[in-house]
């Protein structure tokens, strides 16, 4: 269930900026963007279509899955290029990651070429898209097992017999519930060894994809639907601090990742946020 990422592309006049790795403040609107906020509250989303889409969220990722094949997420190698801190598996012997939110495999890959000793489990709320994982000519067993999984109501310990040294969520909290947060945040942490890490990255509050949202998109604070009927929230690090803290983690760190989307072609200069941080499990 990977999160829908807006690529800047490859074109030289199309680039993403990197700013301000690492600041703990939230990003200062302008007037016009405050409009924008205040504009989506004038039509929530109703409790029934809330509710709606909640039912079929699982039916709506592996839609999501089922027009966009394999093509719509590139092989995340950024990922393991800015984790390579955080992921902390680098050493002697057999590391073991679960992956939740897999989607096609875009990180799963290039991060089993990069890591020899590495075993990784990974699940995906779609069944679509662990079967793409499946076929795909990379998939190797015996250093991977991929499976279904809703981790806010199944047991992750039913799918992974022995405890795991990372617990990777990469834009996957957001398409949850926010009433489910912490009981996805208990079940990873169910697989995840004494002092093993979480390492996490997702929408920030106020990047550009919030404040592109219009009237009827708002589900509730900070929560809102996409028009294919997948969702997405944006956190703040205080938000995603205390979550983590009340699943049972210590706070390794914990910060904003400021960027800008610029397409000189188009005219486009937008500011991008996301949070990112490692997370310790007591």
């Amino acid at each position: 269930m990977a999160g829908v990422v807006l690529s800047s592309g490859d074109s030289s006049t199309c680039a993403s900026v990197m700013e301000n790795i690492g600041s703990n403040t939230q990003r200062v609107l302008s007037e016009d963007e405050e409009n924008k906020l205040k504009k989506q509250d004038q039509t929530l989303v109703s409790e029934f279509k809330s509710m709606k889409l909640e039912a079929e969220a699982k039916r709506n990722w592996d839609l999501f899955y089922k027009r966009n094949d394999t093509r719509f997420f590139r092989d995340r190698h950024w990922t393991t290029r800015e984790f390579e801190q955080l992921l902390g598996i680098e050493g002697e012997g057999k590391k073991i990651l679960l992956e939740v939110g897999c989607g096609v495999g875009n990180f799963l890959f290039p991060l089993l070429e990069e890591n020899e000793d590495l075993f990784i489990y990974g699940c995906d709320f779609s069944p679509r898209a662990v079967d793409f994982v499946k076929r795909d000519s990379r998939f190797n067993p015996e250093r991977m097992n991929v499976f279904v999984s809703d981790i806010t109501e199944d047991s992750l310990k039913d799918f992974v017999p022995e405890p795991v040294d990372v617990v990777s969520l990469i834009f996957v909290l957001s398409a949850i519930h926010p009433d489910k947060f912490l009981p996805a945040l208990f079940s990873v942490a169910s697989v995840l060894r004494l002092g093993g890490a979480l390492i996490f990255r997702d929408y920030g509050l106020y990047d550009m994809a919030q404040l592109r949202f219009g009237r009827g998109n708002k589900i509730s604070e900070n929560f809102y639907v996409r028009q294919d009927g997948t969702r997405s929230y944006f956190f703040s690090v205080e938000c995603l601090n205390q979550l983590a803290m009340e699943a049972g983690f210590d706070v390794f760190t914990c910060h904003y990742v400021n960027r800008r989307t610029i397409n000189k072609k188009e005219g486009v200069d937008e500011p991008r946020v996301f949070i990112q941080g490692k997370f310790i499990k007591k």
